[in-house]
């Protein structure tokens, strides 16, 4: 402990935008308070946490990156076997470069299998900050033992959860259910809007606390600058990962090319060339990345793939969205958004010209879209985001090291 009022806090996540753009901000304040922050991350990520003033702790990952997104596979037990993988050769590097520099306290991403293990070996609380929604109470029966009903009998299955159970075994957690690991966390800050999460009358409270989006002003990333004759602006974004889709841009620029007073600014990401998308329109703005933030802060409409990072974007800007999903929890998001009147859930098979364009000609049209999105964007705001998370992550920090909890 550095002094009675700074301290020495651990964060665990992997390269990936969706798990560390989350908490950034709250990574920031934490250190804006006075305490020192550690950031376990394969390099990629390396300066943009030292930007936020956490001290990067760079670890060698085996996860796929951006750039190679079918890699994943695509069964669950592809996931399941990549990210265990990844924790059990994680750990010792791990390990190591804590080895003379324990922290206080842990505060992990979802995906940071290693952070609780650590925590447990070190004797310190962990903190899980979840970037999408999470498990409610019945949600084991409702969800998780039909879904994984099958995998468990299924050799590769078995496999893997003797696998992960002697993992865990060997480091002294073994009253840890595998499924409980990440999935039941003693204490998690959830960085969403409630209103995305299922459910959340039957979350409990005593250990799920939803902060709400922690955005902060994303100066870093640049401005954007609403052209001078647009009266309607779309923003088209798949975000960083699933945005291999030519067909579905080409889509985009039928349905919105040349539409009379509207300006595009579609995002293509990394696996697209401008030139697949054919001629191009003068309304339509092509790139690979675009401040997304600063865009839907001036932006009418937005299509977007429903991740957890832009369905609350869209939110926390009264964005009217139509969510066209690619995987994982993109679809219960878009379901979420739809039921809460402020999007459309358009599945990628039916995002054709005609539907893109009617779907958003409604939504923009409709007053009670435009009421609902002013009200929503007002609850989340009353959330607390970033400053309320950093108090509970503090409140835990005393509470730890007052009482020794353990993070089993």
């Amino acid at each position: 402990m550095t002094s009675s009022k700074s301290a020495h806090i651990a964060m665990f996540s992997i390269a990936a935008p969706g798990h560390v753009n989350p908490s950034i901000e709250v990574i920031r304040e934490l250190v804006a308070r006075g305490h020192r922050v550690t950031y376990a991350i394969p390099g990629p990520f390396a300066e943009k946490v030292a930007a936020a003033g956490a001290e990067p702790v760079v670890y060698t990952s085996t996860l796929p990156t951006e750039d190679e997104p079918d890699a994943w596979g695509s069964e669950i037990i592809d996931y399941f076997e990549l990210f265990l993988n990844d924790a059990v050769q994680a750990l010792p590097q791990l390990a190591g470069a804590y080895e003379s520099d324990r922290p206080d306290l842990v505060i992990h991403d979802i995906t940071a299998y290693p952070a609780p293990v650590l925590a447990h070996r070190w004797g310190v609380p962990a903190v899980q900050l979840s970037p999408n929604l999470v498990a409610w109470e019945g949600y084991e029966e409702e969800v998780a033992e039909p879904m994984l009903a099958e995998l468990r009998q299924s050799e590769r299955g078995k496999a893997y959860y003797a696998r992960y159970r002697a993992w865990l075994d060997e480091h002294g957690m073994t009253h840890t259910d595998p499924d409980r690991l990440i999935g039941r966390p003693r204490r998690c800050l959830v960085l969403i809007p409630e209103v995305l999460q299922p459910h959340a009358d039957r979350v409990d409270a005593t250990v799920y606390t939803f902060v709400g989006a922690c955005q902060g002003d994303r100066a870093e990333q640049g401005e954007w600058q609403r052209p001078a004759d647009a009266e309607k602006v779309l923003l088209v974004s798949l975000g960083s990962t699933f945005t291999k889709q030519p067909g579905f841009y080409r889509e985009c620029v039928g349905a919105f090319g040349d539409l009379p007073g509207w300006h595009v600014v579609l995002q293509i990401g990394k696996h697209v060339e401008v030139s697949e998308l054919g001629e191009l329109p003068a309304n339509v703005e092509v790139r690979d990345w675009v401040p997304q933030l600063a865009v839907l802060r001036q932006a009418d409409a937005f299509i977007t793939h429903a991740g957890a990072g832009g369905s609350q974007e869209g939110l926390a800007t009264g964005t009217p969205m139509v969510a066209v999903p690619q995987a994982v929890d993109q679809f219960g998001n878009a379901d979420m958004l739809q039921s809460l009147g402020v999007a459309r859930h358009v599945p990628m098979a039916e995002a054709t010209a005609g539907t893109l364009r009617k779907t958003v000609l409604a939504l923009v049209n409709d007053p009670e879209v435009a009421a609902k999105s002013a009200a929503l964007r007002r609850r989340m705001a009353s959330e607390g985001g970033t400053q309320r998370a950093a108090g509970l992550i503090e409140a835990e920090l005393w509470a730890g090291v007052s009482a020794g909890v353990s993070a089993e």
